[in-house]
């Protein structure tokens, strides 16, 4: 199984969904650097369960615990090792779907490539996984804070409800996550909507990297943005990105899409930013601008039509605490992805110099 991401920063994950625990450990992360669990938590309580009334109810704290690689304060260069333990895990409300297949999920799939499957809740199947890769996510974050990088993702959308407005202050203040506030109420009040009839809805997250340096991503096949897209596609409930301008380039012509070159604080910089911050695969120092789709959440309480093993038609209903939005909980897992991949590619990068 693809466990590990990244090259020179790289990140391996354990655990399920339903097991004793979730950890990782990180290779490359440089010593001496100051780090403790107070720099990790933040964004893990940010991505945990059971943080509002439009999240699963799953109590977890997501408490993190760094094991190793950290002495005195400071990375010591060797592995850092970290652990998140399970405390509300309840399998015994899978048991009714252990034999037959969830539509929307993995585990068709994976009863198909392995000959079985951990019916707990998905196993590493689970979205439970991405707390892993959140906390990987805040050691590369405050590695990208040293070269003045910030990432910053919200819920652009929520259904047919997109934010009308761009305020950055205002994400954190609201449970949807979004940059503006009177939609984000809109936002909340459809989600409420569609659990109550038993459903889920998708939306879309937007996600600006702001002083990401020119020169990262290689060319032809590690262009920052197909490795961008692959980490991003990493996090099971992305159905599309895009970048820039995205789709609708394809209803432009050339003359509209160009992002004019201007001198600009003695710089070259472009007069738009229709590429999205990447040109021919390679960094150009604008802001890098994408946007993701996320699909509705699988597990809903309506009663679905399946198949079991034994090829038997049936009907299941799944039981458990499930989102009925993954947008707000994507928001952290998202920047994460984002910021191992700037990490290494600025690691990779730096590695070309003489």
């Amino acid at each position: 199984m693809g466990n590990t991401f990244g090259i020179l920063f790289r990140v391996t994950t354990f655990g399920e969904s339903h097991g004793p625990a979730i950890g990782l450990v990180i290779d490359g992360v440089p010593p001496n650097f100051p780090l403790s669990e107070a720099d990790i938590q933040p964004d893990l309580d940010r991505r945990k369960p059971g943080q509002s009334k439009i999240t699963t109810q799953r109590k977890e704290t997501d408490t993190v615990e760094i094991l190793s690689g950290v002495f005195e304060g400071k990375t010591t260069g060797a592995p850092l090792a970290l652990l998140i333990r399970n405390e509300d895990a309840r399998s015994k409300d899978y048991a009714n779907i252990k034999d037959a297949f969830r539509p929307g999920h993995a585990d068709f799939t994976y009863e198909l490539k392995y000959g079985f499957r951990d019916y707990r809740g998905g196993g590493r199947s689970s979205g439970r996984e991405t707390a892993c890769r959140v906390a990987a996510g805040a050691v590369a974050k405050k590695i990208l804070a040293r070269h003045k990088v910030s990432i910053i993702a919200y819920t652009l959308a929520v259904g047919d409800i997109y934010a009308k407005s761009i305020d950055l202050g205002v994400i954190e203040k609201n449970l949807v996550r979004a940059p503006d506030m009177a939609q984000a109420q809109k936002m909340i009040a459809r989600i409420e909507e569609v659990r109550k009839n038993g459903d889920s809805i998708g939306g879309i997250v937007e996600a600006v990297v702001k002083g990401c340096p020119p020169g990262l991503g290689d060319p032809c096949f590690d262009k920052l943005n197909a490795r961008l897209s692959a980490a991003l596609f990493s996090i099971a409930t992305i159905k599309g990105v895009e970048f820039g301008a995205g789709f609708k380039a394809a209803q432009m012509l050339g003359s509209q899409n160009n992002d004019v070159f201007v001198a600009k604080g003695g710089k070259i910089a472009t007069a738009t930013n229709n590429a999205g911050g990447i040109n021919g695969g390679i960094s150009s120092g604008q802001d890098i601008v994408l946007r993701m789709a996320i699909k509705p959440p699988s597990s809903i309480a309506k009663v679905q039509k399946s198949v079991t093993k034994d090829l038997e038609e049936t009907e299941i209903q799944v039981k458990g605490r499930h989102d009925p939005c993954l947008c707000p909980r994507v928001v952290p897992v998202a920047e994460a992805m984002i910021a191992l991949t700037l990490v290494d590619a600025l690691m990779l990068h730096k590695s070309m110099s003489v």
